[in-house]
């Protein structure tokens, strides 16, 4: 599949995740991918879509925190090893 870009927001906590997840949808016009999480409860959340929509949906976040955000990034045009790493997380999720 072709992505525009991943929206990548790290918080501490599957709660926090949710709440990121659910402005971030609301804000702009982005799909969820996954998250993933690590020790510590950090999780890691992905979202896709088109360059603006997922820099409006990330900054979002970033200026009217649901939580504490750890670390935001936008990867726009990602390239065909990054894409292969997000769908492999979202697919042992179970989300696609």
């Amino acid at each position: 599949m072709n992505y525009g870009a991943f929206g990548l927001v790290e918080v501490v906590g599957s709660s926090n995740a949710i709440l990121v997840i659910d402005q971030m949808l609301k804000t702009s016009d982005v799909s969820f991918l996954t998250w993933q999480t690590k020790c510590g409860g950090h999780a890691t959340v992905f979202l896709t879509g088109d360059v603006s929509a997922v820099t409006a949906a990330v900054d979002s976040v970033k200026g009217n925190p649901p939580c504490e955000i750890v670390a935001s990034a936008v990867i726009s045009n990602p390239s065909g090893e990054t894409v292969r790493l997000a769908e492999e997380e979202a697919a042992k999720n179970h989300f696609i």
